[in-house]
Parts: structure tokens; C-alpha cells; sequence
């Protein structure tokens, strides 16, 4: 009631039921995929939920402190405040070590998230005409994501994380020119520095994630007015989306999905140990640790250090170290790709159409194989980064396993682009519709080039808007809704938003079903007919309601039974009393 009050005096001062109701009217595909995004998103909560709890107890600070808490290795030892508070934080902070590492449980899933959810996204085209901004804010979080993670994991200053650090400056000094200026200025002097810490805590609580606040704000403002992607299917079209509402179908879908995020989050954090700086110790400049890896999300960089060859050169002067290729040029080339991809893709095929259809990625073999390679190549740059664990566990030379690494960084990116290739193209032109019904000859016809097109086909195909089927309109009340019905009649696809008027519907069904016959029906479609598992259920039911009314009944019988007093005595017995003389008090005449 004191709800509906507010609700009715906001909507009278900022007139928001239209706006309201457009939005919960709003559909969403529901295909599995596009919870990719969602999952990125309520990471991020988790993230900003947890790292307001830590930012309570942490100490940003490099000065010296002493150390007194129940880590009793540590007790009395003089380190950084940050490690200090770091280690506090996760021995005498109530539910400290739980945030902490859900929290750094949510930044590796963020990560992981964001870069399935580009991955979906490029194999199925979406980044097409419109959508090339969100595309490009798409890749600005990844970078964001990246650079967050790395701040948030060096913050503790203990000696992997230093250690970290230290490569990362050393990767930065080796740009020519300009490298020594960037450290300095970054770090306010040479690594280490009193000013690092409390800078890298600066951008991490602050700065990056102020600005994906904006960029997800922006990229949702874009879903919202360009409207959803999805893929091709029976009543799809480029007008058109199918799927649920809002409200409440998919606002009960998500916020599930968001409980679930929570839980798993939190079931890592306090069930998986991660990042234990209290067995590094704190981090000394003169001290390094082995085996020592960053997470995943930037474990490319640190096998890509191993795996180049250490070649340095002069340019005009000016030395090139051998971390530039492997750490700034690697890097950069991946991102600037990752910008360019929409617009070189439409440069190379000449596609400038707007798309609200998806590609199915067998329908573009020469991008999956791309993609394919690039993945495979960063894939096992990631396992490279790990190569002295690896020798240590299988007992080999780890300079043996470099040398392997070196080839199959070369070699097996290209392997598995082509092999993505052909197979994509094998299921484009023959009849098999998943990889299992593949055969040899449909391999085989892959690997010939393309048939030419006859003269005057080399045009882009128009899509057929005079599609077969008819949109149905009916009355409902004072409402008006319609539905899309095929050729067949096998396929019925019934609007989700009801109007004031027939000409409104009428005007839906033209946007959504371009060309289509209409005609008036005189009442709603009948009710879908129940599931396998519904009637199951059904039949479960009435037979448990049957069976409680059975053993209610014969409950009822026997208990009522059991009032009953004892059978009157039988005349012909001896010793009863005459039929037509009264009994005395005690029973006896």
C-alpha cells in the first residue's frame, strides 16, 4: 500500500507509467548465450559489494608497520602497512578471508566472462552495422578488466605480487624514448617507490571502476535503444525480437542467474584457497620467488616473455630491449586488432546493411578460422607461462619444454585455424547439421575452392519481405493482440504486448512481419498442450490425491470404530436379564 502510494505520486509529478511500461514490455532472446553478458555484470556487483567490505580494513601505504596478529610467523616482523593489513585482514578480520577471495574469485570470472561474451559476439557477427560502438566499449572493458585485475593483485605487496610488478615496470621501460618517463611518471620515481601503492589503490577503487560504470551504462543504453540480436530461426526477422518480456518472465530468469552468481562466488571464497600472501612473504626488491605466475587473464604476457628469443637492437641510437616485442608489441597489435575488426570486416566484404540477425559461425568459415587460431595462440602462450611447473611435475629439462612451446606456438595456431576452416566450411555446404554427422567427403568437398556463381548472381540476395504465413489479430477485452502463424501452421508465434486498437496491431504486425496476409480471428489461440513433464506431474498428483483420501477414509472408519461402545449382551446367553424386566440400579432386577 505505502508502496503503490509512491509509485502513484511519482508517476503524477514525472509521468513515468509510459516510460515503465515500455521498458518491462521490452523482450529479450532466450538463447543460453546471451547470459554471457549478465554473467559479467553481476561479477562486477560482486566485485564493487566485496571491495567496499576490504576497503575498510586495507591500508594503502608502504610505510613500514610491525606486525601483530594470529599469523604467529609473521608476529613481530616489520613490513609494508599494505601487507600487513593484507595479512590482518585474512587472519583477524571477522569474514575477512571470505571477502578477499571472493573477491578475487569474482575478478578472474569478470575477466572470463567479458572475454566469452567478445568471443560470442565476434563469431556470430554481432559487432556488425549498428553496433560497432558497442563493440568498441566491449574492448575498453576488457582492457579496463585487465588493468584492474593487475592493480587490485599487486596491491598486497607481498613477493609475487612484487615480483609481478617488477616485470610489468620492466616490460613499460623497454618502449624507446618514451619507456623511463611513463614508470616515473606513473610510479612518482624509480620502481620501488613510496607513491606506487597508494596510486595503484587510487585507480583501482576509483578511477577504472568509475569509468566501467560509464561504458556498461553506455553499452546497455545501446541494447536498450538498438534493441537485442538473435539468431535465425521460424518467425525471426531483422524487425522483429522473440523471446520473453521483461516483466516477469526474464526479470525472475536474471535475478536467479544473479543468486547463483553470488552462491558460487562465495562457495569459491570459502572453500578454494587463493592467493595465500601470507606463505610469500612480504616483498624485498633484492628477492625473487620460483615458480612465480600471474593469474590467467594476464598470463599471455608472462609466456610470451619466455618464449622470445632474447634479440635486442639499435634503432637511431636508441635501444630496443627484448621485452618490447613480446610485452608492448604483442599486446598492442592484439588490441588495435580487436578495434579494427568491425571495420576491416565490412572494408573486405563490402557489407555496410544494418543487422539484427546473427551469422551462424559455420556461415563464416574465414573468421572462425581466424578466431580459432588467435584463441589457440594466446591459449598456449597461457599454458607457456606455467612452463617450470610443467617440468617440475613431468620430470623434464624446462629448456626442453621451451624449445617445444616455441614450435607449437608457431605451428599449432595454424593448424587449428585451418582445420575450424574447413570444418566450417564443410558444414556450410553439405547437409550435416553438427559436427558429429561430418564425414570424409564432406572434409574432402571442403577443401576444393568455392563453385563460381553464374552471371548476374554476384548481387546481394534481398530478403523475400512477402514471406509465407499470415499475422492473426483478435479482440481481448478492451485490448487488441496478434500472433504470426506459418504456411504450415506448425509454427505460432504469439506478441507478447497487447494494444488499445486494432489499428495498432495492425501497425505492430506490419513492423515486426513486413508483407503478410493479416486476418481477424474471433479468439485467442488455445493454450499450448502440456509437457512431457507436466503430465506427469498431473497424473502424480491425482493419483496422491486419491490415495490420501483412501487412507483418510479408512482412517476416519477405524477411529470411529474405536468410539463405539460394547456390543449389546445377546438374550439367549444365561444369566441376561429378561427382555421385559427393568434392571436395578446394579444391574440386577
Amino acid at each position: 500500500m505505502i508502496l503503490g502510494s509512491l509509485a502513484r505520486a511519482l508517476d503524477d509529478r514525472f509521468r513515468l507509467s509510459p516510460i515503465t511500461r515500455r521498458a518491462l514490455a521490452k523482450v529479450f532472446p532466450d538463447h543460453w548465450s546471451f547470459m554471457l553478458g549478465e554473467i559479467a555484470l553481476y561479477s562486477f556487483v560482486t566485485l564493487i559489494l566485496t571491495g567496499v567490505y576490504l576497503t575498510f580494513f586495507f591500508d594503502a601505504s608502504s610505510a613500514d608497520r610491525v606486525y601483530h596478529g594470529s599469523y604467529a610467523p609473521l608476529d613481530g616482523a616489520t613490513t609494508s602497512a599494505a601487507y600487513a593489513s593484507t595479512v590482518r585482514l585474512s587472519w583477524d578480520v571477522r569474514a575477512g578471508l571470505l571477502i578477499r577471495q571472493t573477491h578475487h574469485w569474482a575478478a578472474l570470472a569478470f575477466v572470463a566472462a567479458i572475454m566469452l561474451h567478445l568471443a560470442r559476439i565476434f563469431f556470430t557477427g554481432a559487432f556488425r552495422k549498428p553496433r560497432e560502438l558497442n563493440w568498441l566499449i566491449g574492448v575498453t572493458m576488457l582492457a579496463l578488466a585487465l588493468a584492474n585485475g593487475f592493480t587490485g593483485y599487486s596491491m598486497p605487496d607481498d613477493l609475487v605480487s612484487g615480483l609481478g610488478l617488477r616485470i610489468i615496470t620492466s616490460v613499460v621501460e623497454s618502449i624507446p624514448v618514451v619507456g623511463t618517463w611513463l614508470v616515473a611518471l606513473a610510479l612518482a620515481g624509480e620502481f620501488p617507490s613510496d607513491e606506487m601503492i597508494p596510486r595503484m589503490f587510487v585507480t583501482h577503487v576509483l578511477l577504472v571502476p568509475a569509468v566501467l560504470v560509464a561504458l556498461i551504462s553506455l553499452h546497455l543504453g545501446a541494447v536498450v535503444r538498438q534493441k537485442h540480436t538473435q539468431f535465425p530461426g521460424p518467425g525471426r526477422t531483422e524487425h522483429n525480437v522473440v523471446g520473453s518480456r521483461l516483466w516477469p518472465s526474464y526479470t525472475l530468469r536474471t535475478l536467479a542467474l544473479f543468486s547463483w552468481i553470488l552462491a558460487v562466488l562465495f562457495a569459491l571464497g570459502g572453500l578454494v584457497q587463493i592467493n595465500p600472501v601470507w606463505l610469500y612473504g612480504p616483498f624485498e626488491p633484492a628477492q625473487s620467488t620460483s615458480p612465480a605466475q600471474p593469474d590467467w587473464y594476464v598470463a599471455w604476457g608472462d609466456g610470451a616473455l619466455r618464449l622470445f628469443p632474447p634479440w635486442e637492437f639499435r634503432v637511431g641510437g636508441y635501444l630496443v630491449p627484448a621485452p618490447f616485442f613480446p610485452g608492448v608489441v604483442l599486446g598492442g597489435l592484439t588490441f588495435l586488432l580487436l578495434y579494427l575488426w568491425p571495420f576491416l570486416e565490412r572494408w573486405r566484404t563490402g557489407d555496410r546493411q544494418l543487422h539484427q540477425l546473427l551469422d551462424r559461425p559455420r556461415d563464416h568459415p574465414a573468421r572462425i578460422g581466424i578466431g580459432v587460431c588467435a584463441l589457440t595462440f594466446y591459449g598456449l602462450l597461457v599454458v607457456a607461462a606455467g612452463d617450470d611447473i610443467l617440468a617440475r611435475l613431468l620430470r623434464v629439462p624446462v629448456y626442453d619444454l621451451l624449445t617445444l612451446f616455441r614450435i607449437l606456438v608457431l605451428v599449432l595456431p595454424v593448424l587449428a585455424g585451418v582445420l575450424a576452416f574447413l570444418v566450417a566450411r564443410a558444414l556450410r555446404r553439405g547437409e550435416a547439421s553438427s559436427l558429429g554427422e561430418l564425414t570424409r567427403a564432406d572434409l574432402r568437398r571442403a577443401t576444393r575452392p568455392a563453385p563460381r556463381r553464374p552471371a548476374g548472381q554476384d548481387e546481394p540476395e534481398v530478403p523475400d519481405l512477402h514471406r509465407p504465413g499470415q499475422v492473426e489479430l483478435w479482440p481481448e477485452g478492451a485490448l487488441w493482440r496478434w500472433r504470426y502463424r506459418d504456411d504450415t501452421g506448425q509454427v505460432t508465434l504469439t506478441s507478447n504486448r497487447a494494444v488499445t486498437s486494432r489499428e495498432e496491431a495492425v501497425g505492430a504486425a506490419r513492423l515486426a512481419y513486413p508483407g503478410v496476409d493479416r486476418a481477424v480471428v474471433p479468439g485467442p489461440p488455445p493454450p499450448p498442450p502440456p509437457g512431457r513433464v507436466r503430465t506427469a506431474l498431473r497424473r502424480w498428483g491425482r493419483a496422491a490425491a486419491a490415495g490420501s483420501l483412501l487412507v483418510g477414509l479408512l482412517l476416519d472408519h477405524r477411529r470411529r470404530g474405536g468410539r463405539r461402545g460394547p456390543p449389546p449382551p445377546d438374550p439367549a446367553e444365561p444369566g441376561s436379564p429378561p427382555a421385559d424386566e427393568p434392571a436395578g440400579p446394579s444391574g440386577r432386577p
